[in-house]
């Protein structure tokens, strides 16, 4: 357990680093804004000339006061940790932060990149990055939206605000680093091998079961169904795989059963022992 904590930490600390780089490095430099607390933050750095570490404690830490009751403990724990790290390194380096390109594309893509890697090594710890989550959960149980629609209109109403103060081209330029961060959080927390379930309805299910197990040495679940028009029972197969071996899986049931209906769905999260693939 301890020794899990400590890799937790790591994690937080690393993620914030990589965090307050993106923001330090090509964010401000190129006068480009963010989403959520963080876009306040630096909204408020190119109005006022305030530190974007202190401002982001500041409001991030009045936000998880205020919410405090929708954190578990650890979560809690995690959470002020993330938030006196990620502040910190953006405290350290905001003076030896500089403009590494002069591309604002280029500028976009990166601090979107690392921005997003940072959230995401925070994220798979078990820290949060504080307010915009605690924003969307009072969103929630007041007003009934949804976690993730919360978040995406605070996002847009931050980045909408900053035109005034960036002009409509960074605030453009903006929306790609929220964007690609976004996708630099999905990356880091699912990992390279990103989970699939494949649900197969074949006439010839012991077959395909077989053929499976020997030529991909998995296992499968077999399930009881019937056809909702003909009555007709059906065995149901159901595997979970690596994202990369969907082409192996797929020549195989072809070439037992062309008839086979095949279904793919994407898995968000998995728990227990004995159900990792690979």
């Amino acid at each position: 357990m301890m020794k899990k904590t400590a890799k937790d930490i790591l994690y937080i600390f690393l993620g914030a680093l990589i965090f307050a780089i993106g923001v330090n490095y090509f964010t401000i430099p190129n006068h480009l804004s963010e989403g959520g607390i963080l876009g306040i933050t630096i909204v408020a750095h190119y109005l006022f000339g305030w530190s974007p570490g202190v401002v982001n404690f500041v409001l991030n830490a009045v936000l998880i006061l205020v919410g405090y009751k929708f954190f578990e403990k650890r979560a809690f724990v995690y959470t002020l940790i993330s938030l006196a790290a990620c502040s910190g390194f953006l405290f350290l380096t905001e003076d030896i932060g500089r403009k590494l390109t002069e591309d604002t594309l280029l500028a976009s893509l990166f601090a979107g990149l690392l921005v997003g890697a940072g959230l995401g090594f925070i994220f798979r710890a078990g820290g949060t990055s504080g307010g915009t989550t605690i924003l969307a959960r009072l969103a929630n149980q007041f007003f009934g939206w949804s976690i993730g629609k919360a978040m995406l209109i605070i996002d847009i109403v931050v980045v909408a605000g900053s035109i005034f103060i960036i002009g409509l081209e960074k605030a453009m330029f903006t929306l790609l680093i929220v964007y690609v961060g976004a996708k630099a959080i999905d990356f880091i927390v699912e990992g390279l091998d990103e989970r699939i379930a494949v649900l197969i309805i074949s006439n010839l299910p012991e077959v395909v079961l077989a053929g499976i197990t020997e030529k991909m040495s998995r296992g499968l679940t077999v399930l009881e169904g019937y056809g909702g028009y003909t009555g007709q029972k059906k065995e149901v197969l159901y595997i979970v795989i690596n994202k990369q071996e969907i082409v192996q899986l797929k020549n195989i049931v072809s070439d037992i059963d062309p008839n086979a209906y095949v279904t793919v769905h994407n898995v968000h999260e998995m728990m227990g022992k004995g159900y990792k693939a690979g």
